[in-house]
């Protein structure tokens, strides 16, 4: 039983905390910081088991996975057992990025459902279009609007399984068509209450695009985030958040409007001596600065 004065206090921390950020405090304050495990290519595969370990000890509570097969799992690691690493350590894997080559190409869903059993299995609630080929996703407006119509096709087979379908952007989805780009028609064109998109914050800002105007035209679309930063000398590259170009401030402020529920701190384009030092400094930074 919670009693009076516990209740009283934590009323109190509360609406301070309302006070000071109102569009924020009960949402992104509570959430976990997630990592995407490719910031840690390198290791990863190599030691499944002890990487998960330092993860967790560098203070995420949430991992997005990559590198499933249907044959090995994870690196190596049956799905069953990459869990019960997970539950070991206190992760959560809410999302996880699989391929989806097959599915786009040919309608061949056999992997696309193994995505989903493996997803099933780790508790996941988000299956991931992470990223398309050239001859996938094709080069106009028309091609676009026939991949919207490939996910929303994988994204009911998802739904029929518990589960929801996200589609992971990077830059090239904002190449313009006439009047209009490929990710705005995927954003058009996709079922709202099937399809969800996750943001990659740092491909959106080096497009020349706003994340907050994206917000702002779709407001609840953006259920997960890639928060990485870029640069500020090297845009093609990232670096620690909070030493980059990006105003994260401005956009976590925003996370409502977004939609988000998940995020996850991601080092892709660059390469750090140590990058589990350098993902250990971004989730630090996100703690003290961002929620």
């Amino acid at each position: 039983m919670i009693k009076r004065r516990d209740f009283i206090i934590n009323s109190g921390l509360a609406l301070g905390a309302l006070a000071i950020a109102p569009s924020f405090a009960f949402g992104t304050m509570k959430k976990n910081v997630g990592l995407q495990l490719y910031s840690l290519r390198e290791e990863f595969p190599k030691d499944v088991k002890g990487t998960l370990e330092k993860v967790a000890k560098a203070g995420f509570s949430e991992v997005e996975t990559f590198g499933f097969s249907a044959e090995k799992g994870y690196f190596g690691t049956s799905v069953k057992d990459f869990h019960k690493i997970l539950c070991d350590n206190g992760l959560k894997a809410p999302s996880g990025h699989y391929d989806f080559s097959k599915y786009i190409k040919d309608d061949s869903a056999d992997f696309l459902k193994a995505s989903i059993e493996a997803a099933n299995i780790l508790d996941s609630e988000y299956v991931v279009v992470p990223w398309l080929s050239p001859d996938l996703r094709g080069n106009g407006g028309d091609d676009y609007k026939k991949l919207a119509h490939k996910v929303n096709k994988a994204a009911e087979l998802c739904k029929a399984s518990g589960l929801k379908l996200a589609y992971h952007n990077h830059d090239f989805e904002f190449t313009k068509f006439g009047s209009t780009t490929g990710y705005e028609i995927l954003l058009n064109e996709t079922d709202k209450k099937l399809v969800d998109f996750e943001l990659d914050l740092y491909w959106v800002v080096r497009s020349g695009n706003d994340p907050l105007k994206l917000f702002k035209e779709n407001p609840g679309r953006f259920k997960m985030w890639h928060v990485k930063d870029m640069d500020k000398a090297k845009p093609e590259w990232n670096t620690e958040i909070g030493k980059g170009a990006i105003d994260f401030k401005s956009i976590f402020a925003q996370a409502k409007l977004s939609g988000m529920k998940h995020f996850f701190v991601e080092h892709e384009t660059n390469y750090y001596p140590n990058p589990m030092e350098s993902v250990k400094a971004s989730c630090a930074y996100v703690k003290e600065n961002l929620l």
